[in-house]
């Protein structure tokens, strides 16, 4: 609700409100002047908190607090959200096995880190004419990683590159 102001007090246009006062109890359909009065004695502000209602919702809060309570809500729901970063190992179609095991055990790390990996084969010259070679080397990748990942995009081709995206299993 940050991002979209809320209309207070004399900004609110209809003419009878569903009103809620500070302690969440449900005052029924008021006319608008009377919820006005209301805040003013009680030295808070009508904040319209559903305005697609209809009588739209407001409320008696104190809105300097209730905006400073959404954000603190939002900023909480940010640090908790995991950015996930797109890792890239890349190798080619003649890669020696030690290297494949190599490489595969630093795809295995970034899947463990919580990373998604894009595994790419880069083809050169005549190497193109023989693609299944790359195709093979990325199966072989995923054999030897097990089980603890999830194939997001296949092997495909884009242009002299053949590639495909691994995602950590989900933990739940």
């Amino acid at each position: 609700m940050a991002t979209k102001e809320l209309r207070t007090n004399e900004q609110i246009r209809s003419k009878q409100v569903r009103l809620i006062d500070q302690n969440g109890e449900q005052l029924g359909v008021v006319d608008i002047d009377r919820a006005l009065t209301m805040a003013q004695e009680a030295g808070l502000d009508l904040v319209e908190v559903a305005p697609d209602a209809k009588p739209p919702v407001c409320k008696l809060i104190n809105y300097g607090r209730y905006k400073f309570e959404q954000e603190k809500k939002q900023k909480e729901a940010k640090k908790k959200q995991k950015q996930t970063k797109l890792k890239e190992i890349r190798m080619q179609p003649k890669i020696d096995t030690h290297d494949l095991q190599f490489k595969t055990k630093h795809v295995k790390e970034f899947l463990d880190a919580g990373n998604k990996v894009k595994v790419t084969v880069r083809f050169r010259g005549r190497e193109l004419a023989h693609t299944e070679i790359g195709r093979n080397v990325l199966e072989k990748i995923i054999e030897l990683l097990g089980d603890g990942y999830t194939v997001e995009r296949a092997p495909s081709m884009e242009g002299r590159f053949m590639s495909m995206v691994l995602s950590p299993k989900s933990k739940k």
